[in-house]
């Protein structure tokens, strides 16, 4: 820390500052380029090898998010067309393997195990076996954890590693344990020699302090994230993104990058259609619903977004899950009406109302509600058409769900 304050202290004592027309926002420049690079700078990246298959031990304490993290960085990995199996290598956490098992069984990621009463070493050791026969260029093995670090957890690790000769070893730290998770990470890496680090549990009121702390002290670098339950949410680490959500100045490129992967190209055109010829339906609209509540919840969207930490703070612990009680009411209401009512709002007069909400469990009033919120959304929308003139697109205006 005191490092830290002595370089922010004399880049900002320099004459640049001095010459600055707004000197508080060249300090905070200054501050932001010191973090990024106490945080190791650029991106780094899992190193794949030459030689397939690549082996990545998974370390770290129970509770961390070790198993899970496994699937997540499975799927990353299969996403950019590589064919990972997961090991099952916890041989005393009941229900360890299970856990990994059902992961790889709704990610389509083979599981390796072996039975009940094989050593972990043995376990990780054939695992090679099975990746070189079944063509998997990368081996992930999840090893065991302890509620805290001992020689007896070292030592198994320590013979893992001597057997498998892993390319990579990731340690899995909770970012919510603060100054904890640098101890944990001190002791791993002096064992082990660490590669690199997994962030979990980034998505809570932790801003991400404890990536400082980790990389300052280890010198590994943090290379994933963990955003949140789903398994998609594991986002590779970036120093400046990460330096700029610790200062509230938000995140934009990650939201755009999650936006992306979210949305469906060709649907959005065929909605950008939809909406010049005035055709927008409540099935569209709740198409567009599905997809937007796979970006999660919208406090993780919002802590992405700069200035808006103030409106979190200000909205206090309210709900503000995009998964929350009024998205899933919208929902029920609109899979209550039939496909006319769907497809032709004016309808729906009082006694259908009726029997939506009843169908819904939920109110009239609700039900009113929703089709004026939609009414408004339709002519909201033909308003920007005319004053676009007809052009094709909608200018500098755009709905989440439109490119």
């Amino acid at each position: 820390v005191k490092d830290f304050v002595k370089r922010v202290k004399e880049r900002a004592i320099g004459q640049d500052v001095m010459e600055a027309l707004t000197p508080a926002q060249l300090v905070i420049k200054i501050v932001n380029e010191e973090l990024t690079e106490l945080m190791g700078g650029s991106q780094s990246r899992i190193n794949m090898s030459p030689n397939p298959p690549t082996i990545i031990m998974m370390v770290g304490l129970q509770g961390a998010g070790k198993t899970t993290s496994a699937g997540k960085l499975g799927l990353s990995l299969k996403k950019q067309g590589k064919r990972p199996v997961l090991v099952a290598a916890d041989i005393y956490r009941p229900a360890a393997v299970t856990q990994l098992q059902v992961i790889g069984k709704q990610l389509d990621i083979p599981v390796f195990s072996m039975e009940p009463g094989t050593d972990a070493v043995t376990i990780a050791k054939s695992s090679l076996n099975y990746a070189f026969t079944h063509a998997n260029d990368v081996v992930i093995i999840d090893t065991a954890g302890r509620l805290h670090i001992n020689e007896e957890l070292m030592q198994e690790l320590k013979d893992i590693k001597g057997q498998v000769k892993p390319h990579e070893i990731l340690l899995v730290v909770d970012a919510m344990t603060g100054q904890d998770a640098v101890n944990v990470a001190e002791s791993f890496n002096k064992d082990l020699g660490l590669d690199g680090l997994v962030l979990t549990k980034l998505d809570g009121d932790s801003r991400g302090g404890a990536a400082l702390s980790v990389k300052a002290v280890t010198g590994c670098p943090v290379k994933f994230v963990g955003m949140g339950e789903k398994l998609e949410a594991l986002e590779p680490f970036y120093p400046d993104r990460m330096a700029s959500r610790i200062l509230g100045m938000g995140d934009v490129l990650s939201l755009i990058e999650k936006a992306q992967a979210t949305f469906d190209e060709a649907q959005a055109k065929e909605m950008e259609k939809k909406f010049r010829k005035d055709d927008f339906t409540l099935d569209d609209f709740l198409a567009q619903m599905q997809q937007i509540k796979k970006l999660g919840s919208l406090e993780n969207i919002m802590s992405l977004i700069p200035g808006m930490g103030d409106i979190k703070k200000k909205l206090g612990d309210r709900e503000i899950d995009l998964n929350g009680k009024e998205m899933r009411q919208v929902e029920a209401i609109i899979r209550s009406m039939t496909p006319k009512e769907r497809a032709n709002t004016n309808i729906i007069n009082g006694s259908r109302r009726k029997r939506i909400a009843a169908g819904s469990g939920t109110r009239v009033q609700d039900v009113n509600r929703l089709l004026k919120q939609f009414e408004e959304m339709r002519k909201m929308m033909k308003k920007v058409k005319k004053m676009q003139g007809g052009r094709k697109g909608f200018g500098g205006f755009k709905l989440p769900f439109m490119h």
